[in-house]
């Protein structure tokens, strides 16, 4: 029998025992998806306007600008108060940013880094990666790395694909050379290695039902204790397996979703009931990753 190309049986039920700081449980990584200036518009001279909303309302080859309102709530109202709340309970993110929306609003990413917040790539553009050219997608991904450092002045070292990535996008990003880890992957509760062209690559997995995308229509959370109530019950499940082995959580946000007013409240109750458990270790993604490796190779 061949070898599978997919790896389906991952750590076999044996995690391995690494210690996360403080003796916690359970790492929690919060990402702060920042994709506003984006999305597709055709008034930025796009063949189409961006879909993924809340107000589904296509108008075609028209300009949008209900679509673009949409989106700059995240910039100019949102993001201040997320942060806020980040503050107040002392605990640093990973704000995931699109390159040409660190490129639009640098003062965003700038904020973020002064806060101690990591700033890592979610693409050039919000969009997948699947089905483009490998030299358009090695330019997106340089372009991407190089622009989120000119704004931020710190290198990034993660990459997470809107979506679905190519299958070329993590051999790119090996051979870029700059990256630390991605989070192209929704198929574990630990980091994991991946060799790649010869090359060992950390693999640190995202999820997509821990996360406020859930808020859009159909996606099953409405008010803001869906999503805290969901979070915590993942959180506490961890917690219970943590015994065995650590486990790592991730929780996915995005400006112009978890900051609005009526749902503000999921994400602090969020934070304040896991920094208060004495179980968790809050961090960035690259902190988690930099610990994981020298947990491995000690």
């Amino acid at each position: 029998m061949s070898e599978d190309r997919r790896n389906l049986i991952g750590y076999g039920g044996r995690p391995p025992r690494i210690a996360w700081p403080n003796g916690a449980k359970v790492a929690v990584s919060f990402v702060i998806n920042f994709e506003e200036g984006g999305e597709f518009s055709v008034a930025d001279g796009d063949e189409r306007n961006e879909l993924v909303h809340e107000a589904i309302d296509d108008v075609g080859a028209l300009p949008d600008p209900c679509t673009e309102s949409h989106f700059g709530y995240g910039t100019r109202a949102a993001w201040w108060r997320i942060a806020g709340v980040f503050d107040r309970y002392g605990a640093r993110a990973t704000v995931s940013s699109c390159g040409r929306a660190a490129e639009r609003s640098p003062w965003l990413v700038q904020d973020a880094v002064a806060r101690g917040h990591e700033v890592s790539c979610h693409g050039w553009r919000w969009q997948r990666h699947t089905g483009m050219d490998e030299d358009a997608e090695r330019e997106v991904i340089a372009r991407t790395y190089d622009t989120i450092a000119a704004a931020c002045g710190v290198p990034p070292v993660g990459w997470h694909t809107r979506s679905a990535s190519s299958l070329n996008t993590r051999r790119l990003l090996v051979e870029h050379g700059g990256f630390l880890y991605d989070s192209d992957a929704y198929d574990d509760d630990l980091p994991y290695f991946v060799e790649v062209t010869g090359r060992r690559h950390l693999v640190l997995p995202y999820a997509f039902d821990t996360n406020d995308m859930r808020f859009r229509p159909g996606g099953a959370f409405v008010h803001g204790d869906d999503f805290s109530r969901y979070v915590l019950a993942a959180y506490d499940w961890l917690v219970g397996e943590a015994d065995e082995a650590p486990r790592m959580m991730s929780v996915g946000l995005h400006l112009r979703t978890i900051g609005r007013p009526g749902r503000i409240a999921g994400l602090e109750t969020i934070l304040r009931t896991i920094s208060q458990s004495g179980t968790a270790w809050i961090a960035r993604r690259d902190a988690i990753a930099r610990h994981f490796i020298e947990e491995m190779e000690g």
